[in-house]
């Protein structure tokens, strides 16, 4: 049986603020937070730490409800210029998926959360 390899790339909004010790990234839409002893160090480790969030919590089947949690919608259909084009020499095309985070929604929660 032949398996096909699918991947998606999210762009996350992140902040990397300094700290007494390092840096301390966060994802303030999943509200995921690492750090690190330098800049990059705290970059690659939210990059992670997301990588990590978003397996858990596909992995449990819980995906789509922390997805919508977080105040995620998915953002209508594409325009003509978005269409799919196929990557030549691979048999495989790339299809941009559109989640937008209700800031609102985000926002509320991390104040609830405090």
């Amino acid at each position: 049986m032949s398996h096909a390899r699918i991947s998606f790339d999210v762009s996350l909004p992140v902040q990397v603020r300094p700290d007494d010790v390092g840096y301390i990234s966060h994802c303030p839409v999943l509200d995921v937070y690492s750090q690190g002893s330098t800049h990059e160090e705290a970059l690659r480790n939210i990059v992670e730490a997301v990588q990590l969030f978003i397996e858990s919590c596909y992995s449990r089947g819980h995906l789509d409800q922390v997805l919508r949690d977080c105040g995620f919608v998915l953002q209508g259909p594409m325009e003509p210029q978005q269409l799919p084009t196929l990557v030549e020499n691979e048999g495989a095309i790339n299809v941009p998926l559109f989640l937008v985070a209700d800031a609102q929604n985000t926002e509320h929660k991390q104040t609830n959360a405090r």
